[in-house]
């Protein structure tokens, strides 16, 4: 089994990480509800797996005219930092399409590497050529202006009945999104590196010919 390193980085995860096996490890520390319940999938490709940060955001519907249309949304997204992961909580709405081509363009300048949105998005194709995972429950062609807005952001928001954290630890690929809460993070991502290099192992085993029951009775991996 590859040793583990002392500090397992954001691109060591990208490259050996995936959603499952990181659940796999939540479910090992007691942590048995982290995976998003909600139907988001990745609908502009990118990255095979998202890694980053929670920076997240509280969205409302709109029936009247906003005063200060864009005001919060603007600024969350003006302050992404590396490694974030935008986080629009709008409840599953389907009044417009909350993230776009121009938020993704401006959030990568500050390092954001994907979106994940409770509701629906617009300009698929630029954000697929622009190869930036964005999760969502599916498309609106309709712009949020006077539809809806950002109420809050950098507190905890739910998605489903899913807590996100700022900050939290996000693992999100074609399984799944799993959230990793900081207290745990440590120890989570250490298991589920040693589990999937375990793994390995029990694959090799299983095509030399070993049946799965003898490789799970001596690795104890499925």
């Amino acid at each position: 089994m590859s040793s583990t390193p002392q500090i397992i980085t954001f691109n060591q995860m990208r490259e050996s990480l995936y959603a499952a096996v990181v659940s796999d490890a939540l479910d090992a520390a007691g942590y048995r509800s982290q995976s998003c319940a909600a139907p988001l999938t990745n609908l502009t490709g990118g990255a095979s797996v998202l890694v980053g940060r929670a920076k997240t955001t509280l969205w409302e519907d709109l029936d009247h005219e906003d005063p200060e249309p864009y005001k919060l949304e603007l600024k969350a997204v003006d302050s992404c930092q590396a490694d974030d992961i935008f986080i629009a909580a709008a409840h599953g709405s389907n009044r417009s399409g909350v993230w776009g081509e121009l938020l993704t363009t401006a959030s990568r300048n500050g390092g954001c590497v994907g979106a994940i949105v409770d509701g629906s998005v617009r300009d698929t194709a630029p954000m697929t050529q622009m190869k930036f995972p964005v999760f969502a429950r599916g498309t609106n062609v309709y712009d949020s202006l006077h539809r809806q807005r950002v109420t809050a952001i950098d507190i905890p928001v739910e998605i489903g009945s899913l807590t996100f954290n700022p900050g939290d630890l996000i693992i999100a690929d074609g399984d799944g999104i799993v959230v990793v809460p900081q207290k745990v993070e440590e120890e989570v991502i250490r298991a589920a590196w040693e589990k999937v290099h375990a793994e390995n192992i029990t694959r090799d085993a299983i095509r030399d010919g070993m049946s799965a029951t003898d490789a799970y009775n001596k690795y104890g991996i499925l």
